[in-house]
């Protein structure tokens, strides 16, 4: 009974207290920019009184750098962070700030690390948005709207005529006969075939609940027929226009207005006749050939 005891008490106690951990204060930090923020980071102390501590940082595009390295703060950082036992300061940071940050800790043969994610929280600003003005029936038509400077990335929504899209148009009977698909995420907007039902005034506006949502500018899209009279009208334009230069080219020729081809002439032919009998031996007992040449 005292071993069953003793064994409990001792997985509770590593369960508690894990040999060679390293501890951070929150595995998620946000702060609104410019403000200061500090990144906690402990470890126990059986990695010894003087452990190599190391932070690393990845931006939201995968890159990685170090901060603090060799006991120094590296030169990109320097006048921007503070180190104290337990972690890092930050005196202000910037949207390129946002990311992973890896602590990581190693001593007297033990190793851990944990990483931390910092958002820097950044309000919207006007998203640009692009929109075409006039387009055909039954062509594939995109209208996209992007935020730059949003920090979380920011979620879109479009309006029409002043009026705010539904996600998904099939669930709200006032917009069943339109046919578009909106991506709030990337902020598309896009008919896979435009109809004459889709022509009005668009808009777009961007949001990440920090500040107020921010709009694009309001562009008028006009959807149009196809022109069938338009393109008849330019194939028989056409027609027309080859007529005439080959009408003009036999009226020259006609009149002799075009140079004329040179003539070739005719190639001389060397024709090789039978020897005669009296061209074969004149006497001295040597053979001769005659040729004539026919033109």
């Amino acid at each position: 009974m005292l071993t069953f005891v003793f064994v409990c008490l001792s997985i509770s106690v590593t369960g508690l207290h894990a040999d060679f951990t390293v501890v951070v204060g929150s595995p998620s930090v946000k702060v609104k920019e410019n403000e200061g923020v500090d990144l906690k980071c402990s470890y126990t102390a059986d990695f010894g009184a003087t452990p190599r501590i190391e932070w690393k940082f990845k931006d939201l595009k995968g890159y990685q750098f170090f901060i603090y390295f060799d006991g120094m703060i590296t030169a990109e950082y320097e006048g921007r962070i503070t180190m104290y036992d337990g972690g890092l300061r930050f005196n202000k940071v910037t949207q390129a700030d946002s990311g992973d940050y890896d602590c990581e800790v190693s001593g007297n043969g033990g190793y851990d690390e944990k990483t931390i994610n910092l958002t820097v929280l950044v309000p919207p600003s006007k998203p640009v948005s692009r929109i075409p003005s006039s387009v055909t029936t039954g062509n594939n038509v995109r209208l996209t709207c992007f935020d730059a400077d949003g920090s979380p990335p920011s979620t879109y929504r479009w309006y029409k005529d002043n009026t705010p899209l539904p996600d998904d148009p099939t669930k709200f009977p006032s917009f069943k006969n339109l046919t578009y698909k909106m991506n709030v995420f990337n902020g598309n907007l896009e008919f896979p075939s435009v109809s004459k039902l889709d022509s009005g005034s668009y808009l777009c506006e961007a949001s990440n609940g920090e500040g107020a949502p921010q709009r694009g500018d309001t562009v008028h899209m006009e959807v149009r027929d196809l022109n069938v009279g338009g393109i008849v009208a330019g194939v028989i334009v056409a027609l027309l226009a080859v007529g005439l230069l080959l009408f003009g080219l036999w009226f020259a020729s006609k009149k002799g207005y075009l140079p004329k081809k040179a003539e070739s002439k005719p190639k001389q032919q060397a024709v090789y006749t039978q020897p005669r009998a009296a061209d074969m031996d004149d006497g001295d007992g040597e053979f001769r050939q005659k040729s004539s040449f026919v033109v």
